[in-house]
């Protein structure tokens, strides 16, 4: 089964809507932060000034009404607009990795050996993105423009604080809600829930082996296996 089809028989907070919403919150480094405006602002700079950015996201979600376990990299170099996510769990998408680029969607699909190549638009609008650009994984400023944030809560002392922001789609498809834990020391993301409007948890799941100018390379980012059947659609 295609990684896109797979994604979009999921619960709809775990389609790639909200993976690339997460992930663009999670591609992050002090001064007092006052709103969620203000911590965007320094999360998009510190993006904007890193050469790559990587991390692992893990944990638990519901998808097709049962909780399973949710285990991805995401690595990514901003400059260059790509971005390279690698499935480890759930089982269905095991081994499984979307490459995407400002034109194109490679995904590669283990169990059956093939790349499909879907240009960038189509696959966001067959996904329910509205248009939406996958590569703006690392770009947190622009993926949000599309979202309704708030600054929930700040708890901790100063130069440690813990800032929790609640992102809603602007267009109104959905009342769940995206909570992202962001720390000050070093404007990191932590954790990562969706809620659904009855406050049922659909995700947790938590940010670690977070990295920033790492050396990854574009050749890196994109490779695939050479032997693997493409499939344009």
């Amino acid at each position: 089964m295609r990684v896109g089809a797979i994604l979009r028989g999921m619960r709809k907070p775990l389609k790639f809507t909200s993976i690339l919403a997460l992930c663009g919150v999670l591609l992050t480094p002090s001064a007092s932060a006052q709103s969620a405006q203000d911590i965007i602002a320094r999360v998009d700079a510190a993006q904007k000034a890193a050469k790559d950015i990587s991390f692992r996201l893990s944990g638990s979600a519901s998808l097709e009404s049962s909780a399973q376990k949710i285990d991805l990299t995401v690595k990514s170099i901003p400059a260059q607009n790509i971005a390279r996510l690698q499935f480890n769990a759930p089982d269905a998408l095991a081994d499984n990795i979307v490459v995407a680029d400002k034109n194109e969607i490679r995904q590669y699909l283990f169990l059956t050996n093939q790349v499909t190549v879907t240009s960038t638009k189509k696959a966001a609008d067959g996904a329910g993105f509205g248009g939406l650009d996958f590569t703006q994984l690392s770009n947190a400023a622009s993926l949000l423009s599309q979202y309704n944030v708030k600054l929930l809560s700040t708890t901790g002392a100063a130069g440690k604080r813990l800032f929790q922001l609640e992102a809603m789609p602007k267009s109104g498809n959905t009342t769940d809600k995206t909570r992202v834990f962001i720390t000050e020391a070093g404007w990191r993301p932590t954790r990562i829930q969706i809620v659904s409007s009855a406050g049922k948890s659909l995700a947790d799941l938590n940010v670690s082996n977070y990295k920033v100018n790492s050396g990854l390379s574009v050749s890196g980012l994109k490779k695939l296996p050479q032997d693997a059947e493409i499939v344009r659609q």
